[in-house]
């Protein structure tokens, strides 16, 4: 009897945009050393990462915020303005864990955001989440966009209303950082029950991903206390 042969997994191709060359050279080699990851190409700006997205079409964009020239933040408002873009999913990867980035980088589109000073085992991780249609968001970085974010005053956001009383808790639970099987952990359900009413949420707010639903949540100001 023959066995059935099964088709290796598709490598995720992955993009750089840095406009420090010895960064780009030290991501291109942790992309290079994982069987599962493949280098698509490298930028040193915002514009000619758009080219470069065009072009080849990566599965994830690691990206820069303070770029010379166009930078990170432009980028991001421009790969979401392009539909023939939002197949790729970006990474921000920069030294500036300061929140007034990470909050203009998770409103233009991030998919997560990093520190450059992370182990490789951690940034090689961070793409493959990113790549998979989830968003990274350590609960640190999350912390501060919150802390920040919150001390203003909310604004509406469209769909908000449409939430059940469960599904407002979850989206509070998605803004501290937590990951489904945490969330359940905490209220001691089940972890398809998270993804249910997180899924149902994100359906009704329209967030692209669960970035996107920290966003929303902070802007709300449904937070946890």
């Amino acid at each position: 009897m023959t066995g059935l042969m099964t088709e290796p997994a598709k490598a995720i191709r992955v993009a750089l945009a840095d406009d420090q060359a010895v960064v780009r050279m030290g991501l291109k080699a942790l992309i290079d050393r994982e069987p599962d990851l493949e280098f698509a190409g490298e930028a040193a700006d915002g514009a000619a990462a758009l080219r470069l997205l065009g072009d080849t079409r990566p599965d994830v964009l690691l990206l820069d915020i303070r770029m010379t020239g166009m930078d990170g933040i432009d980028t991001l408002r421009a790969i979401a303005a392009d539909p023939a873009l939002t197949t790729t999913r970006v990474l921000v990867v920069t030294t500036f864990e300061i929140d007034q980035y990470v909050f203009a980088a998770l409103q233009a589109g991030a998919s997560g955001f990093v520190l450059k000073d992370s182990a490789p085992e951690e940034l090689a991780h961070a793409i493959r989440v990113v790549a998979s249609g989830e968003a990274l968001l350590s609960p640190s970085v999350t912390r501060k966009v919150i802390g920040r974010f919150s001390r203003h005053d909310a604004t509406p956001v469209d769909g908000l209303d449409t939430l059940t009383p469960r599904e407002r808790e979850m989206v509070a639970w998605v803004a501290t950082g937590r990951s489904n099987d945490e969330i359940a952990a905490e209220l001691v359900i089940s972890p398809d029950t998270v993804r249910t009413h997180v899924s149902r949420a994100m359906v009704k707010l329209r967030a692209r991903d669960r970035a996107q639903l920290v966003v929303f949540a902070v802007r709300s100001g449904l937070t946890m206390p």
